[in-house]
């Protein structure tokens, strides 16, 4: 049974930060792509970043140079760095895990939500 359990998130005034975690209960963690993505109210969940199995990120043009992402392949764990957040940051953030095989496995959190605000 995949589970993936996120944490970190809060309130923060603008230009605060926040690091979120997503703890992985995933056979062979070191194997999954893994990604961040994030669903603000009455709008579509998108992507906020992502880390491959081998450490290529990739990031949301909304988020470069403002949030990190990062992996611990010893703890099964998923983090992101999010500094300079903004109240356009406000979302709940899902942590998601895939990996192709025989076919397309994808797996995700239940979400943790960051709110933005002053």
């Amino acid at each position: 049974q995949v589970q993936l359990v996120e944490s970190g998130g809060g309130s923060v005034q603008p230009g605060g930060s926040l690091r979120l975690s997503c703890a992985a209960s995933i056979n062979i963690f070191s194997l999954y792509d893994m990604g961040w993505y994030r669903q603000a109210p009455g709008k579509q969940r998108e992507l906020v970043a992502t880390i491959t199995s081998r450490g290529s990120t990739n990031y949301a043009d909304s988020v470069k140079g403002r949030f990190i992402i990062s992996r611990d392949n010893a703890k099964n764990t998923l983090y992101m760095q999010m500094n300079a957040l903004k109240p356009e940051d406000t979302a709940v953030y899902y942590c998601k895990a895939s990996r192709q095989m025989f076919k397309l496995f994808e797996y995700w959190g239940q979400g943790t939500q960051v709110t933005v605000s002053s």
